[in-house]
């Protein structure tokens, strides 16, 4: 079920969506989303991008996917040239290491993993999420909705120590009312996994506690649009309890994503 243009129009007039509501954009049954995601962004030696692209596309999706680490889109970083992006999904925090394991130790790595691994400076750029409520998070295979040429935006806010269910709520009541009014259509809301990292051969950022929410545009023009409004928008933290400010004051990060060409995510 999609949220009806009707809610939107709603929202825009000031109205609050609520958690449920915000689920229904995914078109996604809460029990076919995974319940852990990790958020990988790679920074590649100068003009390696495709290169990655190429052997990740052709040997690293169905051998994943058949092991339970759920590759739910690949992406290229508009913003720079030498980055590449993507999402890692599992049922839960008990199927990671069990995923990863058989993956990184199987036959499919020992033969690809070293011409992946010769186009990267670093890959331990990583944030391991979980959806911020029932129904918010990714599913285990996204249906393709979107238009070739759209764009997935992800936008980071660092919590800090603010509670990640109060940031939640008050993103609900306060912040999203006005991100649609300006023309976002978010479809997904992560917070940061707070469990300890189960498999460590791999870093994460497990310092860095955040509130992800994803929204997709039909081109570049589109998403630029929206942030040019937002920027409009005055006021918005007035109302914010103190508790939570902190999150907002330092700028969210933005991330613009194009989808690469067999990214299920789009």
């Amino acid at each position: 079920m999609s949220l009806s243009r009707r809610d939107f129009l709603e929202a825009a007039a000031g109205l609050s969506l609520t958690a449920s509501a915000l689920a229904t954009e995914s078109s996604t049954p809460e029990a076919a989303q995974d319940g852990v995601v990790e958020l990988r962004q790679y920074t590649l030696r100068g003009g390696q991008r495709e290169a990655l692209i190429s052997v990740f596309e052709q040997n690293f999706i169905e051998s994943q996917n058949g092991l339970g680490a759920h590759v739910l889109g690949t992406f290229r970083d508009l913003d720079d040239p030498d980055r590449f992006v993507w999402l890692r999904g599992f049922r839960d925090m008990a199927a990671r290491p069990t995923a990863l394991g058989s993956f990184y130790g199987g036959p499919v790595w020992h033969a690809h993993g070293r011409a992946a691994n010769a186009t990267m400076i670093d890959s331990d750029n990583v944030l391991l999420l979980r959806p911020a409520g029932p129904g918010l998070g990714f599913a285990a295979q996204p249906s393709e909705t979107a238009a070739s040429g759209g764009i997935i935006g992800a936008t980071l806010y660092y919590l800090h120590d603010v509670d990640a269910a109060q940031f939640t709520r008050v993103f609900d009541q306060t912040i999203l009312p006005h991100l649609v009014s300006a023309g976002a259509r978010p479809f997904a809301r992560l917070v940061a996994e707070e469990s300890p990292n189960n498999f460590p051969r791999l870093p994460i950022r497990e310092r860095d506690r955040t509130f992800v929410w994803f929204a997709r545009w039909p081109d570049v023009a589109a998403e630029d649009a929206f942030v040019t409004a937002f920027r409009k928008v005055s006021g918005w933290r007035d109302s914010i309890p103190d508790a939570v400010l902190p999150a907002l004051m330092q700028k969210p990060e933005r991330l613009r994503l194009a989808p690469t060409a067999r990214s299920v995510l789009r």
